[in-house]
């Protein structure tokens, strides 16, 4: 189980909203304050074309987004599409996009936030 299956869920895994743990952030909040955050990291589902509108917006907004592209990856035509798609946002929004896990997920930044593609612990 990689990391990423962690947080969003193993292979054939259907997430809901009570699969998500929300820790207790009071204190926190309290020292933040009332301000909103500037950018958020959002976890999306692309499954067919449809769907990638959405994310598109969260990325205009200046959004980090996780996408869960395993069931895209079945019609390789669409796949290819929506991938163009989200690229272009990318380099439109001067941000970035890379694949992880084995290429399953895509995590795309909005303006200015870069993606290293060095590896922080855990070996290679």
């Amino acid at each position: 189980m990689g990391f990423l299956d962690s947080i969003i869920g193993g292979k054939g895994a259907t997430s809901k909203e009570e699969d998500y743990m929300d820790l207790d952030l009071a204190a926190y909040e309290e020292a933040a304050g009332e301000e909103p955050a500037l950018m958020y990291v959002k976890i999306a589902t692309i499954n067919d074309l449809k769907d990638t509108p959405r994310v598109k917006d969260e990325v205009y907004n200046n959004n980090i987004v996780i996408i869960d592209i395993q069931k895209l990856k079945l019609d390789k035509i669409t796949f290819e599409r929506v991938m163009k798609d989200l690229k272009d946002v990318a380099k439109d929004v001067n941000g970035d996009i890379i694949g992880i896990g084995d290429q399953r997920y895509v995590v795309i930044t909005p303006t200015s936030v870069k993606i290293s593609r060095e590896k922080v612990g855990g070996g290679n």
